[in-house]
Formats: structure tokens, sequence, C-alpha cells
């Protein structure tokens, strides 16, 4: 397979295959796997079936169990906590396709959601069937499937009511057609939203009533959290081809101990308080600096990923205001890291590239 990012469905189908051919518990209409079978696609079993979410295994069994009734699901976290990943792999899991998706933005318009036209053909024929281009949602209301919307709160709040209709009705209105779209057995819609980036429009109360929300944590521990990274960054290095180079798990404890230390605003033994920086520091962007050092060892080092390899990406991650952020980033070198036993490396390597 040569897509940079395959799907999910497609990354993982032998997981799937193999999940469906054992799986003899009742299955939801419209469902590829039971719901059992589902949140073992995505916690794992131990065995064959990789991990796919690190986290309370309750939460996955109620954002699967609301999958299966008449309710919307709604994932709501900080950046970083796998809203999206968790997304995708349950439409994979239900309905085998994950491609069924509307990106929230503030340009998003009620189109993107409902239906368009193919204006060509409205103008020479006039509204028909065939004029009209579906949406995702609408897709999936016709088949049975399971639609993703990201980024709700990122949507203008006019658009998003243009929900309600067809979360609370299961249908959608056509009146060009003097029609509607009646949803098939196995539709729902997943959203996902965050309360901390810029530009967050609140849902209103009549659509957040139509969804259950289950709120994603953070990692509860930094155990967890470099099982994480580790996870990603294998499966990353594997999918973008990057050279062979052992990924250090003292980096990576490294880098998972810095951000959580600087989002908490507290060191990990609780002697020195922190001022926090202003971005998110989120389990995404470390592994995105554990991968950015991979390639830096591989490419332009000695194959061993080390401290400087590392300080780098974390510099560019912390600081993202370089007046505030570049002063809590120093502050937090001197105070903590120069003092830290085993951490000179990184000390000299991080003042460098600042």
């Amino acid at each position: 397979m040569t897509a940079l990012r395959p799907h999910a469905e497609q990354l993982f189908a032998d997981e799937l295959e193999r999940l469906a051919a054992a799986d003899d518990l009742p299955r939801p209409p419209g469902w590829r796997l039971s719901p059992q079978a589902a949140v073992t696609y995505l916690l794992g079993d131990g065995d064959t079936i990789t991990p796919k979410y690190v986290g309370p295994r309750r939460l996955m069994e109620v954002a699967v169990a609301t999958l299966a009734t008449d309710r919307a699901l709604l994932l709501l976290g900080v950046p970083g906590t796998a809203k999206t990943w968790v997304s995708e792999h349950l439409a994979a899991a239900i309905s085998g396709d994950s491609t069924l998706l509307v990106q929230g933005t503030a340009g998003t318009a009620e189109e993107a959601i409902r239906y368009g036209w193919n204006y060509a053909r409205l103008l020479a024929e006039g509204p028909s069937t065939d004029a009209l281009v579906p949406s995702p949602v609408m897709h999936a209301m016709r088949t049975g499937a399971i639609a993703r919307f990201e980024e709700l709160t990122r949507v203008p709040s006019d658009v998003q009511d243009s929900l309600i209709t067809i979360l609370s009705e299961k249908t959608l209105p056509v009146p060009e057609l003097n029609t509607e779209i009646q949803a098939q057995r196995g539709f729902n819609i997943i959203a996902t939203a965050n309360d901390r980036d810029r530009g967050v429009n609140e849902l209103s109360s009549a659509l957040r009533r139509r969804f259950n929300t289950v709120v994603l944590p953070v990692p509860a521990s930094a155990d967890e959290e470099v099982d994480i990274v580790a996870r990603r960054v294998e499966q990353l290095g594997r999918s973008l081809e990057l050279p062979d180079v052992p990924a250090a798990v003292e980096e990576i404890r490294r880098v998972v101990t810095v951000f959580r230390e600087l989002r908490g605003g507290l060191t990990t033994d609780g002697r020195t308080k922190l001022k926090s920086p202003t971005g998110t520091l989120s389990t995404a962007e470390a592994i995105s600096v554990i991968t950015n050092g991979i390639a830096l060892a591989g490419h332009f080092g000695d194959g061993t990923l080390r401290a400087g390899d590392v300080a780098a990406g974390i510099v560019g991650a912390v600081i993202k205001d370089p007046v505030s952020d570049a002063v809590v980033w120093r502050e937090y070198l001197e105070t903590v890291v120069r003092e830290r036993d085993g951490w000179s490396d990184f000390y000299r390597a991080a003042r460098e590239a600042i």
C-alpha cells in the first residue's frame, strides 16, 4: 500500500476480518461487529488485536453503546486526547468506512452537512436527483453508516443547528425536490470538539441534548503516556518508512516528563511550581517531537536517538508565543532541567536550540 496515511479500515483490515469471523454475539442493525468486538478492536486483546486507544475501558464501552442507540456521540477533550483517532476507529469497526467525514471550520457551510448542487446541471435541467450533490452525512443516512464530524465547535452556530433535525427526526428534508432522505438502520454521527482552542462556538442546548458526551482525558500517568507515544511512533515510523532508529524509551520519557510538568504547572516530585506555556503540549505533539527526532537521528545522525535530536522539536512545541513562552521555557531550563541528574545533555541541546 503506497498511501501516505491509509484509512483505519485499510490499515487494520486483517484485524477487522479476524474479529468479524470470530464474532458470534448480537450485532445492532447495520453493524459489521458486535459492540463487544468493537471495544476489543479499540482496546486490543493482548494477542493479535493491537490496542488503538490506551485509556479507561468504560469510556469506550459507553461510546460504543451510545452509537447502538438513537443518540449521537460527542467526543470531548483537550487537543491531543485522541478524539479524531477514536472516531476514525469507531467508524471503521462499526461501518467498515471511516471516510464519511465533515471537517468543521469557521467557513463550513450548511451544504457540507446537508447537500449541495451541481450548478451546471441545475441550470440546464432544474432541480433533480441527478443535480443533487450529497454530503457525507446524507451518504451515511442513505447507506446506514457512521458519519464523522470533526471540530464541531469551530462551525458557526447557525450551521451547527442544521444537525438538529437530522439527529432528532433521522430525516433530511430536500424541499427543492419535495422529498426527504430517511436514515437507514446503522446510521449515526460521531462528532469531536474541544473547549481549549480559540475560535470555539458553543453548542446550543437543543443540539447538545441530542448528543451523548464522552470526555476523553489526558493520560492518567506518565507510564501510560509513554506507552501511547511509543506505540504511535512505531506505527508512524513504519508508515513513513523512516530510517530504522530505535525509539529510545529514555528520550520518550524525557519528552513526556517535560510536557506533563509544563502542562500541569508542577514538577514530578511536587516541589517546584512552574509557569505553563500558551500551547496545549498534548500527547499528539509529543509523538510529533519523537518522530521528528527519529528522522533527524536517521538522516543526519548516527542512527541513535539522542537528546539533541529531540531538543529542537520540543523547543518548537513549547514556544508558540515567542515572548511569553520563551520566558517560561528559559525559566524551566534553568530551575529544573539544569539541576536534574542525567539531563545535562538535554539542557545543553535545548539552550543551543533557543
